[in-house]
């Protein structure tokens, strides 16, 4: 089993800036058509954004599960998809206070299942920040290109979120080597993710 270990440079500060940031251009965007699909995805923007929240609830169950050999087998969390704007920003604001609650209250030695795909990779609580908050944002690019609206987060965000997530299996080309940071971390991020401004 390999174990993620990064020093928390993404926080859980930074996590509810980029929930505030998300929620402030999805209501920018609530007028627009959420049917048409999110970015280069098949998914529409609305199922898009309601996915997006999901992937912050899911890394505050994978932490409080303290799992360390799979996911918890739970059912994942959906507004579903006759969802409204303001319902996806209300959940999406109290998924971000769940995942830092579930963070700040469990103690620094926990680990627990950070990426369950082949072999299990574990996070500290930490970890779990990211987790949460790199998923959103780029699921928040999508449905922001969907909706021909603006999304980036600022440089000081992208950075801490590049930087902490660097180690991760992402952080790879296409010739597996692994990508090298830029001036751009949010550019990088895109890149990394396979998407594009």
């Amino acid at each position: 089993m390999v174990t993620v270990t990064v020093d928390g440079v993404f926080t859980t500060d930074d996590l509810l800036a980029l929930g505030r940031l998300v929620a402030e251009r999805w209501t920018a965007g609530a007028d627009g058509d959420w049917s048409v699909p999110a970015g280069t995805l098949e998914w529409s923007c609305l199922a898009t954004a309601d996915h997006a929240v999901d992937c912050v609830f899911a890394p505050a169950t994978f932490l409080a599960s303290r799992r360390t050999d799979r996911y918890p087998d739970m059912p994942i969390f959906t507004a579903g998809l006759d969802a409204t704007v303001p319902q996806l920003v209300e959940s999406l604001g109290v998924m971000c206070r769940l995942l830092v609650d579930v963070v700040d209250g469990a103690p620094a030695h926990v680990r627990a299942v950070l990426f369950g795909r082949s072999e299990p990779r574990l996070g500290t609580p930490a970890d779990f920040v990211p987790r949460g908050g790199l998923e959103l944002a780029l699921h928040a690019h999508d449905v922001c290109a969907g909706l021909g609206i603006g999304f980036e987060p600022g440089v000081d965000l992208a950075g801490r979120l590049r930087d902490h997530t660097a180690g991760w299996a992402m952080w790879t080309n296409e010739f597996g080597r692994p990508m090298m940071p830029t001036d751009d971390p949010w550019g990088d991020l895109l890149l990394a993710a396979g998407r594009h401004r």
